[in-house]
Protein backbone atom coordinates (compact mmCIF):
# COMPACT_ATOMS: atom_id res chain seq x y z
CA UNK A 1 0.00 0.00 0.00
CA UNK A 2 2.85 2.60 0.64
CA UNK A 3 4.37 2.01 -2.44
CA UNK A 4 1.35 2.80 -4.54
CA UNK A 5 0.82 5.80 -2.26
CA UNK A 6 4.32 7.00 -2.60
CA UNK A 7 5.72 5.59 -5.55
CA UNK A 8 8.88 4.39 -3.42
CA UNK A 9 10.37 2.40 -6.06
CA UNK A 10 10.01 5.50 -8.53
CA UNK A 11 11.47 7.52 -6.30
CA UNK A 12 14.42 5.46 -5.42
CA UNK A 13 13.72 4.77 -2.06
CA UNK A 14 12.07 2.37 0.72
CA UNK A 15 9.83 2.56 4.01
CA UNK A 16 12.66 2.30 6.23
CA UNK A 17 14.84 5.03 4.87
CA UNK A 18 11.70 7.29 4.69
CA UNK A 19 10.60 6.81 8.26
CA UNK A 20 14.34 7.06 9.53
CA UNK A 21 14.04 10.30 7.39
CA UNK A 22 10.52 11.02 8.95
CA UNK A 23 11.73 11.04 12.40
CA UNK A 24 15.26 13.19 11.82
CA UNK A 25 13.18 15.87 10.03
CA UNK A 26 11.12 15.56 13.53
CA UNK A 27 13.90 15.62 15.80
CA UNK A 28 15.47 19.09 13.81
CA UNK A 29 11.78 20.41 14.55
CA UNK A 30 10.91 19.45 18.09
CA UNK A 31 12.30 23.04 19.42
CA UNK A 32 9.01 24.27 18.26
CA UNK A 33 7.04 22.38 20.60
CA UNK A 34 8.93 24.69 23.23
CA UNK A 35 9.96 27.45 21.40
CA UNK A 36 6.24 28.50 20.00
CA UNK A 37 4.11 28.10 23.32
CA UNK A 38 6.70 30.12 25.23
CA UNK A 39 6.75 33.00 22.55
CA UNK A 40 3.08 33.06 21.83
CA UNK A 41 2.27 32.86 26.39
CA UNK A 42 3.70 36.07 26.02
CA UNK A 43 0.81 37.35 24.01
CA UNK A 44 -1.55 36.29 26.29
CA UNK A 45 -2.19 32.58 25.11
CA UNK A 46 -2.15 29.16 27.22
CA UNK A 47 0.78 27.67 26.39
CA UNK A 48 -0.42 24.01 26.61
CA UNK A 49 -3.38 25.49 24.34
CA UNK A 50 -0.52 26.57 22.00
CA UNK A 51 1.29 23.15 22.08
CA UNK A 52 -1.70 21.10 21.71
CA UNK A 53 -2.86 23.28 18.29
CA UNK A 54 0.91 23.15 17.11
CA UNK A 55 0.70 19.24 17.58
CA UNK A 56 -2.89 19.42 15.53
CA UNK A 57 -2.07 21.88 12.97
CA UNK A 58 1.39 20.11 11.94
CA UNK A 59 0.06 16.83 11.67
CA UNK A 60 -2.66 18.23 9.14
CA UNK A 61 -0.67 20.46 7.44
CA UNK A 62 2.26 17.63 6.88
CA UNK A 63 -0.03 15.30 6.26
CA UNK A 64 -1.24 17.37 3.49
CA UNK A 65 2.25 17.88 2.17
CA UNK A 66 2.47 13.76 2.31
CA UNK A 67 -1.10 13.09 0.41
CA UNK A 68 -1.46 15.95 -1.86
CA UNK A 69 2.18 16.56 -3.08
CA UNK A 70 4.13 13.44 -1.71
CA UNK A 71 6.75 15.88 -1.07
CA UNK A 72 9.25 15.00 1.94
CA UNK A 73 8.25 18.52 3.96
CA UNK A 74 7.21 18.96 7.65
CA UNK A 75 5.35 21.94 8.53
CA UNK A 76 4.70 23.79 11.93
CA UNK A 77 4.63 27.10 13.32
CA UNK A 78 6.80 29.60 11.59
CA UNK A 79 9.73 30.84 13.59
CA UNK A 80 9.55 34.49 13.28
CA UNK A 81 6.00 35.32 12.66
CA UNK A 82 5.31 33.20 15.74
CA UNK A 83 7.42 36.50 17.20
CA UNK A 84 5.46 39.49 14.52
CA UNK A 85 2.18 38.15 16.07
CA UNK A 86 3.11 38.59 19.70
CA UNK A 87 5.80 41.26 20.42
CA UNK A 88 4.39 42.86 16.78
CA UNK A 89 0.81 42.62 16.38
CA UNK A 90 -0.05 41.77 20.31
CA UNK A 91 2.91 43.95 22.06
CA UNK A 92 3.59 46.86 20.38
CA UNK A 93 -0.22 47.51 18.44
CA UNK A 94 -1.80 46.05 21.68
CA UNK A 95 -4.33 43.84 19.80
CA UNK A 96 -6.08 40.86 21.13
CA UNK A 97 -4.30 37.43 20.15
CA UNK A 98 -7.45 36.43 18.58
CA UNK A 99 -7.21 39.61 16.14
CA UNK A 100 -4.00 38.51 15.48
CA UNK A 101 -5.50 34.60 14.98
CA UNK A 102 -8.00 35.70 12.38
CA UNK A 103 -5.64 37.95 10.24
CA UNK A 104 -3.69 34.35 10.65
CA UNK A 105 -6.99 32.77 9.40
CA UNK A 106 -7.62 35.54 6.36
CA UNK A 107 -4.14 35.18 5.13
CA UNK A 108 -4.94 31.42 4.73
CA UNK A 109 -7.75 31.64 2.83
CA UNK A 110 -6.34 34.06 0.51
CA UNK A 111 -3.61 31.27 0.09
CA UNK A 112 -5.84 28.71 -0.89
CA UNK A 113 -7.64 31.03 -3.60
CA UNK A 114 -4.16 31.94 -4.65
CA UNK A 115 -3.10 28.53 -5.20
CA UNK A 116 -5.98 27.68 -6.60
CA UNK A 117 -5.54 30.56 -9.47
CA UNK A 118 -1.69 29.87 -10.28
CA UNK A 119 -0.46 33.04 -9.15
CA UNK A 120 1.70 31.20 -6.18
CA UNK A 121 2.94 28.79 -8.78
CA UNK A 122 3.62 31.71 -11.31
CA UNK A 123 5.67 33.34 -8.45
CA UNK A 124 7.68 30.45 -8.11
CA UNK A 125 8.15 29.85 -12.26
CA UNK A 126 9.26 33.95 -12.68
CA UNK A 127 12.62 33.31 -10.34
CA UNK A 128 15.45 32.51 -12.39
CA UNK A 129 17.13 29.67 -11.76
CA UNK A 130 20.64 31.68 -10.59
CA UNK A 131 18.70 32.75 -7.89
CA UNK A 132 16.68 29.64 -6.63
CA UNK A 133 20.59 28.14 -6.51
CA UNK A 134 20.80 31.07 -4.54
CA UNK A 135 17.96 30.87 -1.77
CA UNK A 136 19.11 27.09 -1.32
CA UNK A 137 22.84 28.50 -0.17
CA UNK A 138 21.55 31.37 1.52
CA UNK A 139 18.78 29.08 3.40
CA UNK A 140 21.72 26.62 3.83
CA UNK A 141 23.74 29.87 5.81
CA UNK A 142 20.90 30.70 7.40
CA UNK A 143 19.78 27.23 9.16
CA UNK A 144 23.83 26.64 10.05
CA UNK A 145 23.23 30.08 11.41
CA UNK A 146 20.14 29.42 13.85
CA UNK A 147 22.47 25.76 14.70
CA UNK A 148 25.26 27.78 15.35
CA UNK A 149 22.85 29.76 18.12
CA UNK A 150 20.51 26.90 18.91
CA UNK A 151 24.33 25.04 20.03
CA UNK A 152 25.21 28.16 22.20
CA UNK A 153 28.02 29.08 20.26
CA UNK A 154 27.57 32.03 18.57
CA UNK A 155 26.46 34.41 21.43
CA UNK A 156 25.24 38.67 21.47
CA UNK A 157 28.41 40.73 21.46
CA UNK A 158 29.59 44.63 20.77
CA UNK A 159 30.16 43.27 17.40
CA UNK A 160 26.79 41.87 17.03
CA UNK A 161 27.84 37.55 17.03
CA UNK A 162 31.00 36.11 18.78
CA UNK A 163 32.35 32.95 19.84
CA UNK A 164 30.80 31.98 23.38
CA UNK A 165 33.39 31.82 26.40
CA UNK A 166 33.05 28.27 26.73
CA UNK A 167 34.59 28.81 30.90
CA UNK A 168 31.92 31.11 31.50
CA UNK A 169 28.74 29.17 33.14
CA UNK A 170 30.44 26.10 31.78
CA UNK A 171 28.41 23.92 34.04
CA UNK A 172 25.32 24.73 32.00
CA UNK A 173 25.73 26.93 28.34
CA UNK A 174 29.67 26.15 28.27
CA UNK A 175 29.36 22.33 28.43
CA UNK A 176 26.78 22.41 26.06
CA UNK A 177 28.27 24.49 23.26
CA UNK A 178 31.15 21.43 23.85
CA UNK A 179 28.48 18.77 23.72
CA UNK A 180 27.27 20.53 20.21
CA UNK A 181 30.73 20.41 18.74
CA UNK A 182 31.10 17.16 19.95
CA UNK A 183 27.76 16.52 18.39
CA UNK A 184 29.06 17.85 14.74
CA UNK A 185 31.98 15.67 14.90
CA UNK A 186 30.12 12.68 15.33
CA UNK A 187 27.05 13.86 12.74
CA UNK A 188 30.18 14.42 10.44
CA UNK A 189 31.92 11.18 10.64
CA UNK A 190 28.89 8.87 10.49
CA UNK A 191 27.78 11.28 7.03
CA UNK A 192 31.26 11.13 5.75
CA UNK A 193 31.64 7.40 6.02
CA UNK A 194 27.65 6.88 4.72
CA UNK A 195 26.21 5.63 8.16
CA UNK A 196 22.30 5.39 7.39
CA UNK A 197 20.42 7.53 9.82
CA UNK A 198 24.16 9.59 10.58
CA UNK A 199 22.03 12.92 11.76
CA UNK A 200 19.10 11.12 13.79
CA UNK A 201 22.04 9.02 15.28
CA UNK A 202 24.03 11.64 16.14
CA UNK A 203 20.88 13.90 17.66
CA UNK A 204 20.47 10.99 19.79
CA UNK A 205 24.60 9.80 20.88
CA UNK A 206 24.77 13.70 21.24
CA UNK A 207 21.24 13.91 24.00
CA UNK A 208 22.93 10.81 25.38
CA UNK A 209 26.29 12.67 26.08
CA UNK A 210 24.38 15.35 27.47
CA UNK A 211 22.73 12.69 30.42
CA UNK A 212 25.63 11.53 31.10
CA UNK A 213 27.36 14.78 31.77
CA UNK A 214 24.31 15.51 33.67
CA UNK A 215 24.32 12.60 35.74
CA UNK A 216 28.17 13.24 36.77
CA UNK A 217 27.69 16.46 37.60
CA UNK A 218 29.29 18.01 34.71
CA UNK A 219 26.24 19.54 33.60
CA UNK A 220 24.21 21.13 36.45
CA UNK A 221 20.62 22.00 35.39
CA UNK A 222 20.02 26.19 36.23
CA UNK A 223 15.82 26.72 35.29
CA UNK A 224 17.81 30.51 36.24
CA UNK A 225 19.87 30.35 33.81
CA UNK A 226 18.08 28.70 31.11
CA UNK A 227 18.99 24.92 31.72
CA UNK A 228 17.20 22.48 32.14
CA UNK A 229 17.37 18.37 32.65
CA UNK A 230 18.18 16.65 30.25
CA UNK A 231 16.36 13.36 31.68
CA UNK A 232 12.78 13.39 30.37
CA UNK A 233 10.43 13.73 32.51
CA UNK A 234 6.89 11.20 32.37
CA UNK A 235 3.47 12.81 32.48
CA UNK A 236 -0.27 13.31 31.04
CA UNK A 237 -1.08 16.52 28.92
CA UNK A 238 -4.66 18.43 30.01
CA UNK A 239 -6.23 18.12 26.61
CA UNK A 240 -9.15 20.59 27.87
CA UNK A 241 -6.51 23.44 27.48
CA UNK A 242 -7.30 23.83 23.69
CA UNK A 243 -10.54 24.49 24.25
CA UNK A 244 -8.96 28.34 25.34
CA UNK A 245 -7.63 28.99 22.02
CA UNK A 246 -9.74 26.35 19.92
CA UNK A 247 -11.68 28.61 17.35
CA UNK A 248 -11.41 31.89 18.97
CA UNK A 249 -9.90 33.66 15.95
CA UNK A 250 -13.89 34.01 14.98
CA UNK A 251 -14.52 35.96 18.76
CA UNK A 252 -13.51 39.60 17.76
CA UNK A 253 -14.47 42.84 18.64
CA UNK A 254 -14.22 44.56 15.42
CA UNK A 255 -15.08 48.08 17.25
CA UNK A 256 -12.03 47.71 19.31
CA UNK A 257 -9.63 47.06 15.93
CA UNK A 258 -9.27 49.79 13.11
CA UNK A 259 -10.34 48.33 9.40
CA UNK A 260 -7.09 49.95 8.00
CA UNK A 261 -4.42 48.47 10.62
CA UNK A 262 -6.18 45.18 10.35
CA UNK A 263 -5.56 44.97 7.00
CA UNK A 264 -1.87 46.26 7.39
CA UNK A 265 -1.23 43.43 9.64
CA UNK A 266 -2.95 40.78 7.61
CA UNK A 267 -1.03 41.81 4.79
CA UNK A 268 2.47 41.86 6.80
CA UNK A 269 1.91 38.16 7.61
CA UNK A 270 0.50 37.47 3.92
CA UNK A 271 3.84 38.59 2.69
CA UNK A 272 6.38 37.55 5.10
CA UNK A 273 4.50 34.41 4.67
CA UNK A 274 4.54 34.01 1.03
CA UNK A 275 7.88 34.61 0.03
CA UNK A 276 8.99 32.13 3.62
CA UNK A 277 7.22 29.39 2.07
CA UNK A 278 7.98 29.93 -1.52
CA UNK A 279 12.03 30.52 -0.20
CA UNK A 280 11.70 26.94 1.87
CA UNK A 281 10.11 24.84 -1.21
CA UNK A 282 12.83 26.14 -3.79
CA UNK A 283 15.96 25.95 -1.35
CA UNK A 284 14.51 22.03 0.15
CA UNK A 285 13.85 21.30 -3.35
CA UNK A 286 16.67 22.32 -5.21
CA UNK A 287 19.35 20.25 -2.58
CA UNK A 288 16.56 17.13 -3.04
CA UNK A 289 17.00 17.58 -6.79
CA UNK A 290 13.19 17.54 -7.18
CA UNK A 291 13.36 20.58 -9.78
CA UNK A 292 13.07 19.93 -13.37
CA UNK A 293 15.28 21.26 -16.07
CA UNK A 294 13.72 24.26 -16.34
CA UNK A 295 14.30 24.94 -12.45
CA UNK A 296 9.67 24.07 -11.69
CA UNK A 297 8.97 21.80 -9.36
CA UNK A 298 6.31 19.47 -10.54
CA UNK A 299 4.56 19.30 -7.42
CA UNK A 300 4.54 23.28 -6.29
CA UNK A 301 0.72 23.65 -6.78
CA UNK A 302 0.00 20.69 -4.05
CA UNK A 303 2.72 21.99 -1.98
CA UNK A 304 1.11 25.46 -1.69
CA UNK A 305 -2.22 24.19 -0.85
CA UNK A 306 -1.38 22.26 1.62
CA UNK A 307 0.70 24.89 3.54
CA UNK A 308 -1.91 27.42 2.70
CA UNK A 309 -4.71 24.70 4.79
CA UNK A 310 -2.27 24.24 7.69
CA UNK A 311 -2.13 28.00 7.88
CA UNK A 312 -5.82 27.90 8.09
CA UNK A 313 -6.22 25.22 10.07
CA UNK A 314 -3.58 26.59 12.52
CA UNK A 315 -5.58 29.82 13.45
CA UNK A 316 -8.83 28.20 14.36
CA UNK A 317 -6.65 25.85 16.67
CA UNK A 318 -5.29 28.50 18.10
CA UNK A 319 -1.19 28.93 16.61
CA UNK A 320 0.19 31.66 14.46
CA UNK A 321 1.02 31.16 10.77
CA UNK A 322 1.91 27.20 9.97
CA UNK A 323 4.71 26.80 6.72
CA UNK A 324 6.70 24.33 5.77
CA UNK A 325 10.24 24.31 7.43
CA UNK A 326 13.62 24.30 6.48
CA UNK A 327 14.20 21.76 9.12
CA UNK A 328 13.29 19.46 6.17
CA UNK A 329 15.86 19.09 4.86
CA UNK A 330 17.77 17.02 7.59
CA UNK A 331 15.54 14.63 6.38
CA UNK A 332 16.31 14.94 3.04
CA UNK A 333 20.10 14.68 3.71
CA UNK A 334 19.16 11.52 5.60
CA UNK A 335 17.25 10.11 2.27
CA UNK A 336 13.95 11.52 2.39
CA UNK A 337 12.08 11.61 -1.13
CA UNK A 338 8.59 10.87 -0.97
CA UNK A 339 5.30 11.86 1.44
CA UNK A 340 6.16 8.82 3.65
CA UNK A 341 9.14 11.17 5.21
CA UNK A 342 6.86 13.79 5.98
CA UNK A 343 4.18 11.20 7.37
CA UNK A 344 6.26 9.77 9.57
CA UNK A 345 6.95 13.53 10.88
CA UNK A 346 3.54 14.37 10.91
CA UNK A 347 2.47 10.75 13.26
CA UNK A 348 4.70 11.58 15.52
CA UNK A 349 3.86 15.49 16.06
CA UNK A 350 1.03 14.27 16.83
CA UNK A 351 1.77 11.71 19.01
CA UNK A 352 4.15 14.11 20.84
CA UNK A 353 0.22 15.91 22.34
CA UNK A 354 1.06 12.34 24.66
CA UNK A 355 4.66 12.64 25.17
CA UNK A 356 5.19 16.16 25.02
CA UNK A 357 7.30 16.45 28.34
CA UNK A 358 9.66 13.70 26.52
CA UNK A 359 10.05 15.51 22.93
CA UNK A 360 10.58 19.30 24.86
CA UNK A 361 13.02 17.63 26.88
CA UNK A 362 15.17 17.37 23.69
CA UNK A 363 18.25 19.99 24.01
CA UNK A 364 18.79 22.74 21.52
CA UNK A 365 22.67 21.44 21.67
CA UNK A 366 21.53 17.87 20.34
CA UNK A 367 19.57 19.30 17.34
CA UNK A 368 21.67 21.80 16.45
CA UNK A 369 24.60 20.42 14.96
CA UNK A 370 21.68 18.67 12.45
CA UNK A 371 21.33 22.21 11.55
CA UNK A 372 25.33 22.98 11.14
CA UNK A 373 25.71 20.11 9.04
CA UNK A 374 22.55 20.52 6.47
CA UNK A 375 23.59 24.04 6.67
CA UNK A 376 27.02 22.72 4.41
CA UNK A 377 24.75 20.30 2.30
CA UNK A 378 22.46 22.76 1.29
CA UNK A 379 25.53 25.28 0.76
CA UNK A 380 27.37 23.08 -1.54
CA UNK A 381 25.02 24.51 -4.29
CA UNK A 382 26.75 26.89 -4.52
CA UNK A 383 29.28 25.54 -7.33
CA UNK A 384 26.02 25.61 -9.82
CA UNK A 385 26.25 29.39 -9.65
CA UNK A 386 28.43 30.62 -12.62
CA UNK A 387 29.97 33.71 -11.32
CA UNK A 388 32.51 34.26 -14.53
CA UNK A 389 32.28 37.88 -15.43
CA UNK A 390 29.96 37.28 -18.41
CA UNK A 391 27.54 36.21 -15.75
CA UNK A 392 27.93 38.83 -13.34
CA UNK A 393 24.35 40.31 -13.62
CA UNK A 394 22.71 36.89 -12.59
CA UNK A 395 25.81 36.01 -10.20
CA UNK A 396 25.76 39.13 -8.00
CA UNK A 397 22.20 39.42 -7.45
CA UNK A 398 22.57 35.43 -6.15
CA UNK A 399 25.55 36.86 -4.53
CA UNK A 400 23.05 39.78 -2.28
CA UNK A 401 20.65 37.15 -2.00
CA UNK A 402 22.62 34.82 -0.43
CA UNK A 403 24.54 36.74 2.44
CA UNK A 404 21.01 38.83 3.11
CA UNK A 405 19.13 35.78 4.64
CA UNK A 406 21.46 35.06 7.34
CA UNK A 407 22.45 38.67 8.07
CA UNK A 408 19.00 39.82 8.15
CA UNK A 409 17.77 36.65 9.53
CA UNK A 410 15.09 36.09 7.25
CA UNK A 411 14.12 33.94 3.68
CA UNK A 412 11.87 36.48 2.87
CA UNK A 413 14.38 39.74 2.79
CA UNK A 414 17.15 37.41 0.94
CA UNK A 415 14.76 36.91 -1.82
CA UNK A 416 13.57 40.15 -1.98
CA UNK A 417 17.02 41.59 -2.05
CA UNK A 418 17.68 39.06 -4.86
CA UNK A 419 14.72 39.95 -6.68
CA UNK A 420 15.18 43.64 -6.71
CA UNK A 421 18.86 43.79 -7.18
CA UNK A 422 18.05 41.16 -10.18
CA UNK A 423 15.75 43.49 -12.14
CA UNK A 424 18.12 46.86 -11.46
CA UNK A 425 20.82 45.42 -12.71
CA UNK A 426 19.88 43.32 -15.75
CA UNK A 427 17.32 46.50 -16.80
CA UNK A 428 20.57 49.18 -16.58
CA UNK A 429 23.14 46.49 -18.40
CA UNK A 430 20.96 46.18 -21.59
CA UNK A 431 19.49 43.07 -20.51
CA UNK A 432 16.15 43.52 -20.12
CA UNK A 433 15.01 40.20 -22.45
CA UNK A 434 16.45 37.83 -18.82
CA UNK A 435 13.83 39.55 -17.11
CA UNK A 436 10.04 37.54 -16.76
CA UNK A 437 7.39 40.41 -16.63
CA UNK A 438 6.49 39.01 -13.32
CA UNK A 439 9.58 39.82 -11.70
CA UNK A 440 9.09 43.36 -12.71
CA UNK A 441 5.77 43.32 -10.48
CA UNK A 442 7.75 41.63 -7.45
CA UNK A 443 10.60 44.00 -7.49
CA UNK A 444 8.03 46.78 -7.30
CA UNK A 445 6.15 44.93 -4.28
CA UNK A 446 9.15 44.55 -2.82
CA UNK A 447 9.94 48.33 -3.10
CA UNK A 448 6.30 49.20 -1.90
CA UNK A 449 7.21 46.67 1.34
CA UNK A 450 9.65 48.45 2.24
CA UNK A 451 8.28 51.57 2.03
CA UNK A 452 5.30 50.91 3.27
CA UNK A 453 5.12 47.52 5.95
Amino acid sequence: MLEKLFKLKENGTNVKTEVAAGITTFMTMAYILAVNPNILSDAGMDSTAVLLATCIASFVGTLCMAFMANLPFALSAGMGLNAYMAYTVCGNLGYPWQVALLAVFIEGIIFIILSLTKVREAIFDAIPLSLKRAISVGIGLFIAFIGLQNAGLAVASSTLVKLTDFRENFHTAGICAILALVGLLIMSVLYIKKVRGSILLGIFGTWLLGILCEVTGIYVPDAEAGAFSLIPSFHMTDFSKLGETFGQCFNVDFDAVGVFNFIVVIFAFLFVDLFDTLGTLIGVSTKAGLLDKEGKLPSIRPALMADAVATTAGAVLGTSTTTTFVESSAGIAAGGKTGLTALTTGILFLLSMFLAPVFISIPAFATAPALILVGFLMFSTISEINTEEKNYTTAIPAYLCIIAMPMFYSISEGISIGVISYVLINLICGKRKEIKPLMYILAVLFVLKYIFL
